[in-house]
């Protein structure tokens, strides 16, 4: 059996938000450097204000999706991980408790 800790998930445990998220990050963040590519090499060697203001959104929202989905992720499984331990804490309690 594969051991896994809370920082290491498969494409197949994510929910549909969190694919989405990933799927448009990379997209917005691959279309930043393709028209920078396209930009500078089919306009002598120089990127448009226009190309340049495009490609610094599409890195900022990009990057704050994947970075906003991998806070909240981790976030949750803390929370999961503390409210579990609090629950187990609590049963263990009780059941000393009736052994008395």
């Amino acid at each position: 059996m594969e051991h896994t800790t809370h920082t290491q998930h498969h494409w197949s445990d994510l929910t549909i938000k969190d694919k989405m998220n990933y799927f448009v990050a990379f997209a917005l963040i691959g279309s930043g450097i393709l028209i920078a590519f396209l930009s500078f090499f089919l306009n002598a060697y120089n990127i448009a204000t226009g190309v340049l203001l495009y490609i610094a959104q599409a890195f900022v929202i990009g990057g704050g999706l994947v970075g906003a989905s991998v806070y909240f992720r981790s976030k949750w499984l803390e929370f999961n991980t503390n409210a579990k331990k609090e629950i187990d804490d609590r049963f263990d309690a009780i059941e000393r408790h009736m052994k008395e």
